[in-house]
């Protein structure tokens, strides 16, 4: 019998969770794969505690397609939508300094529980560098891995909007910070800490020292990668991640046209000076296919970054559309990557290779 997201489906409708009704009916089902006989698909509880109450209905998930003819195997993962329960987030505010003078410290520095480090990178704003951060996080976490997601923006913080939290991180001594989740990701960023109507106005050695609390003081748990959302351009922020964290390495995002990539190159020669691998290129806002004709357009041009890439010798990860509800899913809250549309799918297949890859 060929197998069927629609039997699928079907067979996972009839199960019924601990709290009543069915993972369908309730939309848990996320980036279900039908390979020959092989099934993965994601469980998305709502919340951290819920995820690890649903650890025997994930076993018995994973029988009961198991049992259908044809299924050689079947791997279901438990992720968290949202935050964790709030009696953590009802602890007492930090009292910390945030943005203080850096600490010493010798040479690269390893970040506790974290085993792989990216850093999302662009030569210029505005091409689209902390969507695809915000995206990728969520694509990873969907494909099953532990990812945490840093937002090293420290002038213009957007995770927080993008990602779609607000709490204030707690800290149950002063020192240690206790991140926040929102779909599946484990997340930090400067402007949960400031008002965020005020500007931060810092000299080089504060950034240096914010951006050092949010490495070291943050308690991110054991995580398999943790995606670190740079500013624009080639500052303070990118040279002290670069020289002081033990970076797995970099992925450079940029549009197609050439204005674009003449910042992209500079961003690439800074990484290669120091001493920074780059894992890829991104091409952004790559297509534009109109929702009521289908018609397609190249707005920005097309095909740049991965003719880029291959001039210099480094992977081309992928393209990404540009389209009104990628913008529309930011501003709410809920990355386009938590869904199934075509934007997600492309998202996805930059996460898959970039596991395939070791990367993440």
């Amino acid at each position: 019998m060929d197998l069927s997201r629609d039997k699928i489906m079907g067979t996972l409708a009839k199960l019924s969770l601990p709290g009543g009704g069915d993972p369908v009916g309730r939309d848990m089902i996320r980036a279900l794969a039908i390979e020959g006989g092989a099934v993965r698909f994601v469980i998305e509880a709502a919340s951290p505690d819920e995820a690890r109450a649903l650890e025997a209905f994930r076993r018995t998930a994973e029988e009961c397609i198991q049992a259908l003819p044809g299924v050689t195997s079947v791997t279901a993962i438990l992720t968290a939508h949202g935050p964790s329960a709030p009696a953590a987030a009802a602890k007492a505010p930090p009292s910390l300094t945030i943005g203080r003078h850096p600490t010493p410290q010798a040479g690269a520095q390893r970040v506790t529980g974290v085993d792989r480090i990216l850093a999302v990178g662009s030569g210029k704003g505005g091409v689209g560098k902390s969507t695809v951060s915000a995206n990728l996080a969520v694509a990873l976490a969907r494909a099953g891995r532990r990812v945490g997601l840093l937002d090293a923006d420290i002038y213009g913080p957007s995770q927080p909007r993008m990602m779609g939290v607000s709490a204030r991180p707690a800290s149950p001594d002063g020192q240690t910070i206790i991140p926040l989740r929102a779909h599946g990701v484990t997340m930090m960023s400067i402007g949960l800490m400031m008002d965020p109507d005020k500007a931060i106005i810092w000299r080089g050695p504060m950034l240096m020292g914010a951006l050092q609390q949010m490495l070291g003081q943050v308690e991110w748990g054991r995580l398999d990668v943790l995606i670190v959302d740079l500013p624009p351009g080639t500052g303070d922020v990118q040279l002290t991640l670069c020289q002081r964290t033990q970076l797995t390495g970099a992925i450079v995002v940029s549009t197609p046209q050439d204005v674009a990539l003449l910042d992209a190159r500079k961003a690439l020669d800074m990484f290669q000076t120091l001493k920074t691998p780059v894992l890829g290129m991104i091409e952004n806002m790559s297509t534009y296919i109109c929702p009521n004709c289908g018609h397609e357009a190249q707005i920005f041009g097309h095909g740049g970054v991965q003719a880029e890439a291959a001039r210099i010798g480094v992977p081309f990860l992928g393209a990404l559309p540009i389209d009104l509800d990628t913008r529309l899913a930011g501003d709410a809250g809920v990355p386009i990557a938590a869904g199934d549309s075509a934007a997600a799918q492309a998202y996805a297949q930059i996460a898959a290779g970039l596991v395939a890859g070791g990367m993440a």
